[in-house]
């Protein structure tokens, strides 16, 4: 459902953290890009890899062909790019190690091209870039960060040069002057060409030295940059994975329709109608759960009226086991066990078919949303009187302020939710 885009910097140019990986060889209108592309699947996500200066670090930052890269990318059908990058510090505060999630840039490259729009002849194009780097891939690197206890600046600007060469000390001191915080020879380009295609893009930089303008440290070399830089990939290879993998979430989540006041005023209904109607994205509602489940020897799935339905029985299909629906009283034909529960007024009951569960069987239950939890509790009992054993409930939705899980939990059961929404 999601593609990702990897523009490896130094040191992250492997594919080594891919599932069932392939190279493909590829050219543009543009050229070649700078090496073959790494096509491959992290959880299920599709991850297209590019190494910025190609294998081994052969081509120079001016060499770059950031025009066919950046294309190549497009052609892939990549949803987002998240580009990793070395650094130097302009900052006394930014350390070497440190990671800072790049906001702004500033273009001091000369030499390379840096626009698709060469000419005017399809009408005149001028691609806005006053925030260069997607706000919403910045905020998921941020949070990610945060979780991992990595030192972690928010917020960076960095200065594009045009190398190979370093900086002179009165250059360092200027860009200082301009509000700098970081200085690479790659950024700017890429943000701008990923800008102008309308592809979410996002730099995870890492400061590997400072420059020359700190007269008590050492001027940089390429070899400290690549020490440092080792020395902290693994960092930036797990903030990648691990915001990646939150990339999926947040996808999914665009596929659930919210109505507010419905079915009564003060409730924001979770609307799964629309996940329905987008086929890959229901594909990969179920491939995740058939993931979780392949190999818990489940061997029935217990789905609930309605829309549990749905879920229960495309995930029972994808693992080939039984599937068995939890239905109103009255709905069914052949003799059944019925559970009873409490509702807000009054109280509802529940069925299933006597002969659909037996001794000792190994039970999934199945629902789109989880809220009170009153009727999954239900259903868990209704199980748990035909002998069946219960391995977990998984819900697609969990709506965490109403606390059903909560109580699925206190009742002694494993709960697992794809996605969640605060409030009702």
């Amino acid at each position: 459902m999601v593609k990702v885009g990897i523009i490896g910097g130094s040191g992250l140019d492997n594919p080594e953290l891919l599932q069932d990986f392939q190279e493909i060889e590829v050219e543009t209108i543009y050229g070649k890009p700078s090496d073959k592309l790494t096509l491959g699947k992290l959880d299920n996500i599709e991850i297209v890899i590019l190494p910025r200066h190609g294998k081994g670090h052969k081509i120079t930052p001016s060499k770059v062909n950031y025009r066919a890269n950046i294309q190549a990318l497009k052609e892939q059908n990549v949803d987002y790019i998240l580009a990793t990058t070395a650094c130097g510090s302009l900052k006394e505060e930014i350390g070497r190690g440190d990671l800072i999630i790049l906001d702004q840039f500033i273009d001091f490259t000369r030499h390379r091209d840096i626009t698709f729009h060469d000419n005017f002849n399809e009408g005149i194009k001028h691609t806005p870039m006053a925030t260069p780097f997607s706000e919403k891939l910045r905020n998921l690197l941020i949070e990610t960060s945060k979780e991992l206890n990595y030192k972690t600046h928010e917020k960076g600007t960095v200065v594009t040069i045009e190398g190979p060469r370093f900086s002179t000390k009165a250059e360092s001191h200027m860009f200082r002057s301009w509000g700098a915080d970081v200085i690479n020879m790659s950024v700017a380009p890429e943000a701008t060409l990923a800008n102008e295609l309308e592809i979410p893009y996002a730099v995870i930089a890492m400061s590997t030295d400072y420059d020359c303008w700190k007269e008590e440290e050492t001027p940089v070399t390429w070899e400290e940059i690549l020490k440092v830089f080792e020395q902290n990939s693994e960092n930036v290879k797990k903030l990648l994975v691990s915001t990646i993998k939150k990339l999926e979430e947040i996808d999914l989540k665009q596929h659930i329709r919210t109505i507010p006041n419905w079915p009564k005023e003060g409730i924001m209904f979770r609307d799964i109608t629309t996940l329905l109607q987008a086929p890959k994205a229901l594909g990969f509602a179920i491939n995740k759960f058939a993931e979780r489940y392949k190999d818990k020897e489940i061997n029935k799935i217990v789905g609930m009226e309605a829309r549990g339905f749905i879920f229960g029985s495309l995930l029972a299909q994808k693992l080939e086991i039984p599937f068995v629906p939890i239905r109103k009283a009255g709905k069914l034909p052949s003799e059944t066990v019925s559970e009873e529960y409490e509702l807000e007024y009054g109280t509802d009951k529940i069925e299933v078919h006597k002969d659909s569960i037996n001794e000792g069987d190994k039970v999934l239950i199945c629902d789109d949303l989880l809220a009170t939890g009153g009727t999954a509790i239900a259903t868990c009992n209704l199980v748990k009187k035909l002998g069946g054993n219960i391995i977990e409930c998984a819900f697609v939705i969990d709506l965490p302020e109403i606390r059903g899980k909560n109580k699925l939990i206190e009742a002694g059961y494993s709960v697992f939710n794809l996605i969640e929404f605060e409030g009702e």
